[in-house]
């Protein structure tokens, strides 16, 4: 077999393998999928992107996302701005702003410089039904929040929504390093949310700034997650404790994310960094 040639990508420290699926094979099992996500005998990455020709003819590119165990995963963030600056490096589309098509979804970016891109959204989606989400705890009045009770742990508020793949949002008085595992585990894994669920941990400083970690399915806890920002904002908006444009400060950086409410587009805008070049065996 050829080997598969790939970019190594990050944004914000969640780090992508991209591979250009309209020049070479790159069917793989999820088994040879989490063979190269490791980050000691394969390349290392939360997330692999596949560049595919577009289903639809007002896109540009088609592209399929992997988690770091095989699953497929609907959206991400921050591989969307990494997705673009590979297109803008690889020279296969000379357009500063590209149409995008996921499972899921279909965004737009734009390229600010070599290093810097926004991605527009569409508005995100509150209604249980479409996160997808369950509820089997006692609603609160408070807008769109939701009560959850892990064993042995006291119940807590939260909010769901979807911006392209599920999130609960829960504020805590501090995201500072702490064992967050257990609860991100049990939402993640709760009836409630039938496909799994992306669990952010968000502290709020100020109606502008935020706090977040981010536990993602497939993944475990990364550095960063832009569909997980978009997410906070979005949650914190519907509850009425942030301003329209917000900085989301991760583990491995910082987003700005900018939502009016409504049926308007969620804009993120962060770095997206080629780290190198490569190819790889895959193992039968």
């Amino acid at each position: 077999m050829r080997p598969l040639r790939f970019t190594k990508m990050q944004g914000i420290g969640n780090d992508f393998m991209i591979v250009d699926g309209l020049t070479q094979d790159v069917s793989m099992s999820p088994s040879q999928i989490s063979q190269l996500a490791s980050r000691t005998t394969g390349v290392g990455f939360d997330q692999l992107l596949i560049v595919e020709a577009p289903t639809h003819p007002s896109a540009d590119f088609f592209y399929r996302i992997y988690n770091a165990d095989g699953t497929a995963a609907g959206q991400c963030g921050n591989g969307a701005r990494c997705f673009a600056k590979y297109v803008y490096d690889k020279r296969l589309n000379p357009k500063r702003s590209l149409t995008l098509q996921t499972e899921t979804s279909r965004l737009t970016t734009k390229r600010l410089s070599a290093n810097e891109f926004k991605v527009s959204f569409a508005a995100p989606q509150f209604d249980p039904e479409m996160v997808p989400f369950k509820p089997t705890g006692q609603s609160h009045p408070e807008v769109s929040k939701w009560s959850f009770e892990a064993p042995g742990q006291p119940a807590v508020k939260f909010g769901v929504c979807n911006v392209g793949n599920p999130h609960a949002i829960l504020q805590l008085s501090s995201a500072a390093p702490s064992d967050l595992s257990e609860w991100a585990t049990a939402l993640t894994t709760a009836h409630s949310f039938p496909h799994g669920v992306n669990v952010g941990f968000m502290e709020v400083m100020n109606e502008h700034e935020v706090r977040l970690r981010v536990f993602e399915r497939g993944a475990g806890e990364t550095l960063g997650c832009g569909s997980g920002a978009c997410a906070a904002v979005a949650v914190g908006r519907q509850w009425q404790i942030l301003a329209p444009s917000v900085k989301v400060h991760m583990p491995g950086g910082t987003l700005s994310i900018a939502w009016q409410g409504g049926k308007n587009k969620i804009e993120m805008t962060g770095p997206a960094i080629r780290v190198f070049e490569g190819s790889a065996h895959l193992s039968p």
